[in-house]
């Protein structure tokens, strides 16, 4: 998969680059190297590098070696266009980026401006593809991919059973969340508690409340790990012991580290 992967990346960029006579190719990595969601940005980083490592060592393309710029986003759409509009003064080309939905889509169009081709190996919220933008592509599932495998596991095992959908009211996780609810309801689920959380906050015990009063079975989170681990933990303190149910955001190593052992049994897109 990665020569294949590596290959078609090659090619794309010889495609693009062909009769440039720049000593070497810029390519920028644009992700969340520091903030919360910074073990995501290390996992894009090691990607786009070994990736352009494999590309150099066979030659480059046509010639030209390949060199890295990075920009840390922080995770903040302000900052991901900060990102964007320096790499397009530094002549980049191709950027592999970003992270968050919230940031890709309004970088994007700064790429697009410029004349940048623009891939994310993360960004899963559907309006970012379906925009009409020829420089626009991503190589992950989207939200309402996801969504309707969540909607269908709950449907055929939670059937009469009841569920919580909480989100982090970022583009990502509400547009998660949002599917999740859609596909579940039109299965003939319904929710018995939806609910908006701040990201970035550490103190969920007013939500935990409510879960525990509405005595779900299963609460659905559309968020990252940082967020989704502390409602665990905080879940668990409070006694209630219904699973936790999520998307790709909380697929990290961080999520046990957060959470603790209370994040057994959590399930995952």
């Amino acid at each position: 998969m990665r020569k294949s992967t590596t290959f078609a990346l090659a090619l794309g960029l010889g495609a693009m680059l062909a009769g440039t006579a720049h000593a070497d190719i810029i390519i920028g990595i644009g992700a969340p190297f520091t903030g919360p969601n910074a073990s995501f940005g290390a996992q894009i980083k090691k990607g786009a590098d070994q990736a352009i490592e494999d590309i150099n060592a066979k030659g480059g393309i046509q010639g030209q070696k390949i060199k890295t710029t990075y920009g840390d986003d922080v995770s903040d759409p302000k900052q991901g266009v900060s990102v964007a509009n320096k790499f397009a003064a530094d002549g980049v080309k191709f950027v592999v980026g970003h992270f968050n939905s919230g940031v890709t889509i309004p970088a994007s169009e700064v790429y697009q401006e410029n004349g940048i081709l623009d891939i994310t190996p993360a960004a899963t919220n559907p309006k970012l593809t379906e925009r009409n933008m020829w420089n626009v592509f991503r190589t992950c599932g989207r939200d309402d991919q996801q969504g309707s495998v969540a909607a269908d596991y709950l449907v055929k095992n939670f059937k009469g059973k009841k569920i919580a959908i909480v989100h982090d009211k970022t583009t990502y996780g509400q547009g998660l969340a949002d599917e999740t609810k859609k596909a579940m309801n039109k299965g003939g689920l319904k929710e018995v508690l939806y609910e908006g959380v701040n990201a970035g906050e550490k103190d969920y015990s007013a939500l935990v409340s409510k879960i525990k009063q509405s005595g779900v079975d299963l609460v659905y989170f559309g968020g990252l790990y940082t967020e989704g681990g502390l409602i665990v933990r905080q879940m668990r303190d409070q006694g209630v012991k219904a699973p936790l149910m999520g998307g790709d955001g909380i697929a990290s190593d961080e999520f046990a580290s957060v959470g603790g052992p209370g994040v057994e049994g959590t399930l995952m897109t």
